[in-house]
């Protein structure tokens, strides 16, 4: 690597947020996210939500791509019917960030999801969703620790071989697999918590939250792929 790979990064866009005397609509991001790309080697870019049919132009621009965690994936994009735990919808960035994955995918870009970011990664490659899981965000607001076991030869185990204690907060978990997708680590319950792309160059997605732990492993494996 010459230098640090430009990572992008996919965010929020909330109808109003509070600064200082301002609340206005803004594009933002929890800290973790882009303070994690930085510790692992990365350089930071913000990815706020735009015209999908951009989506190509902005990897021909990134040398990888990290779809964030946050609200759930509207249901109608796995052809669900809404269940009553399930969120709002979030249109605007269901549609941009399926478009960052397709894009990056046919560009070859390196690509990590987080959370929401893996079970979109499933629903953009066919698959479908569990609207409604227990036991892995306990606490509103707060987020949780549990146990995460890899499969091994996968990817992930490559990255991290041995059981880790992982951050957690989600309610929604893969259900039937995308096409090509393999479960890459799984937690004590059964529940998925990795997926990868083995026909793809570095394609991983993880159910918890690196950004909010010390573990860079993971953010790092991407950079270097992206270096």
């Amino acid at each position: 690597m010459t230098g640090r790979p430009l990572i992008g990064i996919s965010t929020y866009l909330e109808a109003g947020a509070r600064w200082g005397v301002w609340e206005l609509a803004a594009a933002l991001l929890p800290a973790g996210y882009p303070r994690l790309v930085q510790a692992a080697g990365g350089l930071a870019a913000m990815l706020p939500p735009d015209e999908p049919s951009r989506a190509a132009a902005a990897m021909a621009r990134l040398d990888g791509l990290v779809i964030a965690g946050g609200p759930d994936v509207e249901p109608v994009r796995y052809g669900a019917e809404r269940d009553a735990r399930t969120g709002p919808p979030a249109r605007e960035r269901d549609a941009w960030e399926l478009a960052l994955i397709d894009a990056a995918l046919a560009a070859h870009v390196p690509l990590l999801g987080i959370c929401r970011g893996m079970q979109l990664l499933n629903v953009a490659l066919g698959g479908t969703l569990v609207q409604h899981v227990g036991g892995h965000a306990e606490v509103v607001g707060v987020f949780g620790q549990h146990a995460v076991k890899p499969v091994p030869g996968t990817l992930y185990a490559g990255v991290a071989p041995e059981e880790t204690v992982v951050p957690t907060y989600h309610h929604q978990a893969v259900d039937r697999l995308g096409a090509g997708l393999v479960v890459s680590a799984y937690a004590v319950d059964g529940t998925v918590e990795a997926v990868e792309l083995p026909s793809a160059d570095w394609v991983l997605g993880v159910q918890w939250h690196p950004e909010m732990g010390e573990d860079l492993r993971v953010v790092e494996a991407l950079v270097r792929a992206a270096g």
